[in-house]
């Protein structure tokens, strides 16, 4: 069901005449299953704090995201389905969105709300994608997918960490987590009499798992793993900065006056833990990768200790906040999403059926990044759903499911998506498949059109590039932390990995390649670089013992594929590219 504009602009005015909008504090944590928390049932996970704030708001109890963050952020930030905005992974060049999308951030902004954000964007690293650039006043955000990322400065880790600041290097002091909501706390402070949206998108509980053993300690004395140890370490630390900001805004009497909004991107990652009876984990379209905590507070204005158990997705927040703070949506503007308000207020027990779609697409080792259709995708109503999904990893991604393989499941019988029953219903199969049919059709239009990075811009000179951005046919096989970069090096039996950028302004360009980052092999062989961008090559030989290799072309303006290649490094002749590139533009 969506909202007419007439529709959407009643709904506003009850807001529209009062003398300050609410605040809003939004809280997304990372890789946090449905079963990580106290009030979800964890039999050994103490969250004071969430359990209270879940206890004093109006929950959904089928709320859901994307199987990986990207795609679901972009989806939170916009509205839309990540496909429709260039979102389609995590990495190697298909977690930039494009600049063109409409962001919570920007109408809120443009409505008199002060804007910051502290913690995880990923959503682009590059201008015009940063977060300073999509409506975020203030920033204080990592790079990449993760801490420790093979994007991050390096070595980075979750102590002390090297941020970025308004999009430039910050040194900073402290636990992450503790930064982050530090930094959250001094922004209401600051703002405390303006009204403000607050995002808190925490990297916490995604690996690396690095946490003080003070937090871990009461797990292992339980006998649990490591590994849920410390993830359960990581996410009572979070739990201890809810608590704090919680009486913070107590302390400043801003508690019924403020919007406060928890949930996770996506499902658990690895099986060695309590998930609150969900099927599989991260990346999967069966709920155990797609189901999420989901909680709003708002005193005396939302229902406190109520569940609602309609189905509702990362689409709708953005529309929702709008509507419950009286913002109308900009003219033209095309979103996936609904208000949620009427549920929210317990207004609406006839609210209509509809069906939700998720898809996560990943490249496959030919470099086919594009979504297929009827692959690693469900389709869900409020009662049934959907799963198309090959069973083994190897082939979920490009494996099409046909009508006779589709799994159907009774949502209200079967949460555990244990009994497939497409066989009993072979009716309901055919009509959901044809549904997400025609949706993967309409929200893949644009992806034919890759978002490009920016060189030589006025605002962005020089532009780092790095293998987060790297596309390519062996572009999935690369490290995604310094760690895992010690035991890998880019190759290509037949070419190289290429970023997709877009030439701002013509004259010359430098390119410098670094080497060596902590854990590489170190100092290049002797052997010989290929530069390749568009119509325009050059190559250049490298000198034994090279950590940077620096070469200049003369470029004419718009889009273009660029490759840096490094022969003579490997016994077998592949060729390797570099972890990072900066370009530079240096006049005409």
């Amino acid at each position: 069901m969506m909202l007419s504009r007439r529709a959407f602009l009643a709904s506003t005015a009850l807001f529209a005449s009062t003398k300050r909008r609410p605040n809003i504090i939004f809280i997304l944590t990372d890789d946090q299953g449905y079963g990580d928390l106290g009030c979800h049932g964890n039999p050994h996970l103490k969250t004071p704090n969430l359990d209270r704030l879940h206890r004093e708001s109006t929950r959904f109890t089928h709320f859901h995201s994307s199987p990986l963050c990207s795609p679901t952020r972009a989806s939170l930030m916009t509205g839309r389905y990540s496909y429709r905005t260039g979102i389609v992974d995590t990495w190697v060049g298909l977690a930039q969105m494009r600049p063109t999308e409409v962001t919570l951030a920007e109408v809120l902004r443009n409505a008199g709300y002060r804007t910051g954000l502290f913690g995880k964007w990923h959503l682009g690293d590059n201008y015009p994608m940063r977060a300073t650039d999509q409506g975020f006043e203030e920033t204080l955000v990592h790079t990449d997918g993760a801490i420790g990322g093979i994007a991050d400065p390096a070595p980075n880790t979750y102590f002390d960490p090297v941020l970025f600041r308004n999009g430039r290097v910050a040194k900073t002091a402290g636990y992450c987590t503790d930064v982050f909501f530090r930094e959250g706390m001094r922004f209401i402070e600051k703002h405390r009499n303006d009204p403000f949206f607050l995002y808190l998108p925490t990297n916490v509980p995604h690996g690396p798992l690095q946490v003080a053993d003070s937090y871990t300690e009461p797990y292992r004395k339980l006998g649990l793993p490591d590994e849920a140890a410390r993830i359960y370490g990581m996410i009572a630390n979070l739990d201890e900065n809810v608590g704090w900001l919680l009486g913070l805004l107590t302390q400043m009497s801003l508690e019924q006056n403020t919007i406060v909004l928890f949930m996770s991107d996506n499902g658990l990652i690895g099986l060695d833990r309590f998930n609150a009876g969900l099927r599989d984990q991260k990346e999967s379209v069966y709920d155990g990768g797609i189901r999420v905590p989901f909680f709003m507070r708002w005193p005396g204005t939302l229902a406190a200790a109520v569940d609602v158990d309609r189905i509702a997705a990362h689409i709708d927040v953005f529309p929702t906040l709008l509507d419950l703070c009286g913002v109308p949506l900009p003219g033209g503007l095309k979103l996936d999403g609904i208000s949620l308000r009427p549920l929210l207020q317990a207004k609406s027990p006839d609210w209509p059926d509809r069906t939700l779609f998720v898809q996560q697409s990943r490249p496959d080792p030919a470099g086919i990044d594009e979504p297929r259709l009827f692959t690693h995708c469900a389709a869900r109503t409020q009662r049934f759903k959907i799963v198309m999904t090959a069973k083994t990893e190897e082939l979920s991604y490009t494996q099409a499911i046909g009508e006779q393989e589709t799994e159907l499941y009774d949502m209200q019988a079967d949460p555990g998506e244990r009994t497939n029953i497409a066989s009993q219903h072979p009716e309901i199969v055919k009509r959901m498949r044809a549904d997400y049919e025609a949706w993967f059709k309409d929200v893949t239009q644009s992806l034919k059109d890759p978002v490009p990075i920016p060189l030589g811009d006025k605002l962005a000179n020089p532009v780092l590039l790095t293998s987060q951005e790297l596309r390519g046919p062996r572009a999935p096989e690369a490290p995604w932390n310094h760690n895992r970069a010690a035991r890998y090096r880019k190759s290509e039996p037949d070419g190289y990995g290429y970023w997709e950028v877009d030439v701002k302004r013509a004259g010359r360009y430098e390119f410098t390649s670094r080497l060596g980052i902590p854990g590489d092999p170190g100092p290049l062989k002797a052997g010989k670089a290929r530069l390749r961008i568009g119509a325009a090559s050059q190559e250049q030989l490298v000198t034994a013992g090279d950590t940077v290799v620096r070469m200049t072309l003369r470029l004419k303006p718009g889009p273009a594929r660029l490759g840096i290649a490094i022969e003579g490094q490997r016994k077998d002749s592949k060729l390797i590219s570099p972890f990072f590139v900066d370009v530079r533009y240096l006049g005409r």
